[in-house]
């Protein structure tokens, strides 16, 4: 029998916070075990702005989120939800917000 319990987002939300595109950047650029000056230089960004963006005192555009989801080679959906999602909370809304991909692209 395993002991391992499994995680839902909604049990992490609860004892971590919200999962913002911050703490999300942040997490992944620990993942790489990059600093945050090696990790800038690879979004071509300042070290600065992506202290800003992993502190969530600045919320990327949707096409900055774009733009970093394409140089982390990750689903762009996945990033510009969370932007949106970071906008939509920080309007003090209680929306969801979900990004799906548009056929034809």
């Amino acid at each position: 029998m395993s002991t391992k319990k499994h995680y839902t987002l909604a049990d992490l939300e609860k004892e971590f916070g919200p999962l913002t595109f911050g703490n999300t950047l942040e997490s992944y650029r620990i993942g790489e075990e990059m600093t945050q000056k090696e990790f800038a230089k690879k979004l071509g960004i300042t070290p600065q702005s992506l202290c800003d963006l992993e502190k969530s005192r600045r919320i990327p555009s949707v096409e900055r989120a774009a733009k970093i989801a394409k140089k982390l080679n990750e689903p762009a959906e996945s990033w510009i939800g969370l932007a949106l999602s970071d906008m939509v909370r920080e309007a003090h809304l209680n929306f969801k917000v979900e990004v799906k991909k548009a056929s034809g692209d």
